[in-house]
């Protein structure tokens, strides 16, 4: 059935599709969280990047190793399956498509109608309902450009890439150079306050940077699209990690450098904007901000590709509902058209409930930004186990050593989201998981041995 998919994207699309859907949204969407939770501590913050960043890259490590060995249709379900077998390896898939993508990639909707709303002075971003319709827009012109035109799409997914990093590297050097020579950065480096907004900042920063580390997982979606993927997977997995890191330290050290940390805490939705107009003044800070914007709408773009093939990767199994439905490729684009329509379908439903949540339908924020995220650090540890457990040609490093280190990062992820969430809220949305999974375990052989692919 993965045959069927064509070899269309090389190395540099998937170097892209890590460091692109990584970058584009949460470095911006959270770099306020964490200087708001940490009460302006910026060391403390620094640390929250660089924690998360390193389990970003032992967990990426691991399954780099994975990804030179497996090479099917969709690579976090493939290494799920090949771990604890079949029914594994649907509950991952089902999960991803109808809860990991599907959710994120209405929050980046919304980050990109929220960005494109401050740079217009449209409102507030989160009840605003024509922030929703931009969203909406957002969603569906992507939807489309990726269904209609995959081509285009994968080259804008590469030149997205670099524009959204152009804000990033300036406000990294920029930023840093004028703060230390305002004597801006010292300042605060030096500040200290004592209203911290939550009972364990460390621990609510490392889940906010999270967020704005994750996606790189989503790569493994193409590696049946991907030329060479055996070797080329792999490299942009550790290459486009490593990356990351790097340019998200110095942009967070850049952007805490623009101003005040009062000024910033205070500033609300608008901070972002006031720290790119302080760094760069009017024209440059207006025409970096529409770069961010566009840096949103590239994550998004890369979300969506993975959303459109996630019935798709269920269906290439014969799993699922209806497999013979989803499995069906456009003969045109070579493109699972009917799994992204309803993917799409997925998307507008958990964009309502994102709505809902700014507007007290839930009795207490939800953040569906953070909570799916580290749902999949707890779906990797099995198969971080079974990597130690299985692969014996390895050597010490690569069978234990990082597989052993990627298993602590997840297991401190999950206990970090106990203490930044909330025992409450944590249980609601685990109670919300699995009842989406019981529901995909209804369809799990329906009738798929049935129906011929």
């Amino acid at each position: 059935m993965e045959n069927d998919l064509q070899k269309r994207y090389g190395f540099w699309t998937a170097v892209a599709m890590v460091v692109g859907i990584v970058i584009g949204s949460g470095v911006f969407f959270k770099a306020e969280k964490v200087l708001q939770s940490t009460g302006g501590d910026v060391f403390l913050g620094i640390l929250s990047w660089v924690v998360s960043g390193s389990i970003m890259i032992v967990c990426a490590y691991t399954f780099a190793i994975l990804a030179g060995r497996y090479e099917k249709v969709n690579g976090i379900v493939d290494y799920a399956e090949a771990s604890l077998g079949k029914t594994y390896g649907y509950i991952v898939g089902w999960f991803m498509a109808t809860i990991y993508y599907p959710a994120l990639a209405a929050v980046l909707s919304w980050v990109s109608a929220k960005y494109t709303a401050v740079l217009f002075n449209i409102g507030d971003p989160g009840v605003n309902i024509q922030v929703y319709l931009i969203a909406i827009f957002y969603m569906v012109a992507i939807y489309v450009l990726n269904i209609v035109a995959p081509i285009l799409a994968g080259k804008f997914q590469v030149s997205a890439t670099f524009i959204k990093l152009i804000p990033l590297v300036l406000m990294a050097i920029v930023g840093l150079v004028k703060g230390i020579y305002t004597g801006q950065t010292i300042e605060n480096f030096k500040f200290v306050t004592n209203e911290i907004l939550t009972s364990n900042p460390l621990f609510t920063s490392i889940v906010a940077t999270a967020f704005a580390y994750e996606g790189w997982i989503v790569a493994t979606t193409i590696n049946a699209e991907l030329k060479d993927s055996r070797k080329n997977l792999p490299k942009a997995l550790l290459i486009g990690s490593i990356a990351i890191v790097v340019v998200y330290v110095l942009y967070f050290i850049g952007l805490s450098s623009s101003m005040s940390i009062n000024e910033f805490i205070l500033g609300g939705e608008d901070s972002i904007r006031r720290a790119f107009f302080n760094t760069l003044g009017s024209f440059g800070g207006s025409t970096l901000f529409i770069f961010v914007v566009i840096s949103c709408i590239g994550t998004l773009n890369g979300l969506t590709l993975a959303c459109i093939r996630g019935f798709y990767s269920l269906a290439a199994r014969n799993m699922g509902p209806s497999p013979k439905f989803f499995s069906k490729i456009n003969e045109k684009n070579k493109i699972p058209v009917n799994s992204g329509i309803v993917g799409l379908i997925v998307i507008m439903c958990w964009l309502l409930v994102w709505y809902g949540s700014f507007k007290g339908w839930w009795g207490m924020f939800l953040d569906f930004s953070e909570l799916p995220v580290i749902t999949m650090y707890a779906l990797y540890i099995p198969i971080f186990i079974w990597t130690m457990k299985v692969m014996k040609d390895l050597n010490f490093i690569q069978r234990f050593l990082i597989p052993f280190a990627a298993v602590i990062g997840s297991i401190f992820m999950i206990f970090a989201t106990f203490v930044s969430h909330g025992i409450k809220a944590v249980f609601i949305y685990i109670g919300i998981f699995f009842l989406i999974i019981l529901v995909g375990l209804i369809f799990k052989n329906n009738k798929s041995k049935k129906e011929s692919l």
